[in-house]
């Protein structure tokens, strides 16, 4: 049975908007992710977690799985996402960042990646 996470229930509207936006390469993993193909294992899509939206989520290994464009580079979002990933770690998540190059060039590489960190986990 998969656990309750917190979330907050102001950015249902904000999830809902980027399910039906969702990146080139978003698209692309999901392609990879849906209807179970990796580990017979269930992802959901821009998936709140406490006060963040994550783009990718496995609850059966607690996964996390960001795809990050250009705009991750600066020096604020570093420290955002690194505020972001120890704030999901401290629910007992396990981030993954893959960025939209890796996405779009070496998907078969990003899914063996992900298989890869769910062995083990659970």
């Amino acid at each position: 049975m998969e656990q309750l996470l917190p979330y907050n229930i102001h950015l249902k509207s904000n999830s809902r908007t980027l399910r039906k936006t969702m990146t080139k390469p978003e698209i692309y993993l999901w392609s990879k992710l849906r209807m179970n193909q990796i580990n017979n294992c269930r992802f959901y899509r821009q998936k709140i977690i406490g006060n963040y939206i994550v783009d990718f989520f496995c609850p059966k290994y607690n996964l996390v799985i960001e795809v990050d464009g250009g705009q991750h580079y600066s020096d604020t979002m570093l420290e955002a996402d690194k505020q972001r990933e120890a704030a999901l770690n401290n629910l007992g998540m396990k981030v993954l960042r893959f960025t939209n190059t890796d996405v779009l060039t070496n998907l078969n590489e990003v899914v063996a990646g992900i298989a890869e960190n769910m062995d083990g986990r659970s």
